[in-house]
């Protein structure tokens, strides 16, 4: 008689993963999640959504369970109308639903922009110090990744960004606006000389204008919204993780031509977006108003948090986002250490001798001012 061996003491056999060569030794994407009083990390809304906006989001979502044994609407038009009706507001550009998209987070929406317009002999350019996950798309999409270099103001020279442009030929161009980790914004200009020389690049060039926080920007710095009518290869793409404070639900968007979006419904996995992230989505659109105006006592937290950061005598990067870069110090990890003993964490990020400070509560912010001025009074 045969024994069979025993499944749960058999030795596991030996057997290499064929894993890719440019992801062998790589870590995950990830910010430090640690349990500490005042978490200032990662750009979040430190305000949960009202118990108002709560209930109907339950609501919906109950209402979207009936019908979970039915796949989401693979289109999700009334969501992107609701989404179109929303920047109407916001930026005061009007497009029609067909010109939106959307999808789980930022994240997607870039993943589906490079998988579009990427991909093996094509280059994506960037200009650092900007958002880590870009050359993350790149190399998931197997696209040549070459990042140019910002100013010392952390802004983009016009002419630089030619040059570049003209001996990269890349087909997409990623300008992150208000930028992460540096809060700065593009101006209109520059966008405008990027796109034409986005025109010029043989073969086409797509110009996305990440705009995760451009509900943040400050009076009378305009969207890159505002130029879609005149350039067919722009694309902009916002979230609601930040300002509308539904990180956890993640659900990002863009806005682009007619012609790009249809781009993207060919990339996108099947019933990509769930009948529940639709009816979320919907819900916290309903309220926008009242969202947006938590956004305006952010930006004023934020505006004070700057001038307060500079009294101190320390260097503050102009800010657009719900963040703020500040420094620099000899020896950024000590600080950054030192105010998470006192049970403050913020982000070890951007350039060396950098730190960045989301904004947070009033009293979070307090917290975060008590800790600076012991860790770097000692």
């Amino acid at each position: 008689m045969t024994v069979s061996p025993d499944p749960t003491t058999a030795a596991p056999r030996s057997a290499a993963l064929p894993v890719r060569p440019e992801l062998a030794g790589e870590a995950p994407y990830g910010a430090p999640q640690l349990d500490v009083p005042v978490l200032l990390n990662v750009n979040e809304n430190p305000y949960p959504p009202s118990p108002e906006v709560v209930r109907e989001i339950a609501d919906a979502v109950a209402g979207a369970a009936h019908g979970l044994n039915r796949y989401p609407d693979r289109e999700f038009l009334d969501l992107r109308a609701d989404l179109a009706d929303y920047l109407a507001v916001e930026s005061g550009v009007r497009l029609p639903a067909e010109q939106i998209w959307a999808a789980n987070g930022s994240n997607e929406v870039m993943l589906h922009l490079l998988q579009g317009f990427g991909g093996p002999g094509r280059t994506a350019v960037s200009f650092a110090p900007t958002y880590s996950m870009y050359p993350e798309y790149a190399r998931d999409t197997h696209t040549r990744w070459i990042a140019g270099r910002r100013t010392e103001d952390f802004d983009i020279d016009p002419a630089e960004a030619r040059g570049l442009l003209a001996r990269e030929a890349p087909s997409v161009v990623l300008l992150t606006s208000p930028n992460n980790p540096t809060g700065t914004a593009l101006a209109l200009d520059t966008v405008r000389e990027v796109l034409d020389a986005a025109a010029e690049v043989p073969g086409g060039c797509v110009v996305v204008v990440d705009e995760a926080y451009g509900e943040f920007r400050r009076d009378g710095v305009p969207s890159a919204l505002t130029l879609l009518a005149e350039y067919p290869h722009l694309a902009v793409s916002r979230t609601m993780s930040k300002a509308f404070g539904l990180a956890g639900a993640r659900i990002g968007y863009l806005a682009g031509s007619r012609e790009l979006v249809d781009v993207l419904r060919i990339v996108r996995l099947p019933y990509h977006l769930s009948a529940v992230t639709q009816a979320t989505a919907r819900a916290a659109l309903r309220h926008s108003a009242e969202l947006m105006a938590q956004v305006g006592s952010l930006r004023a937290e934020r505006d004070a948090l700057v001038d307060w950061l500079r009294a101190q005598g320390h260097r503050v990067a102009d800010s657009d986002a719900n963040f703020v870069l500040f420094g620099t110090f000899p020896d950024r990890h000590a600080v950054w250490q030192g105010l998470l003993d006192r049970g403050v964490l913020i982000r070890e990020v951007g350039p060396e001798g950098w730190l960045r400070v989301s904004v947070g509560t009033p009293q979070e912010t307090a917290a975060f001012k008590a800790a600076l001025s012991e860790v770097v009074g000692q």
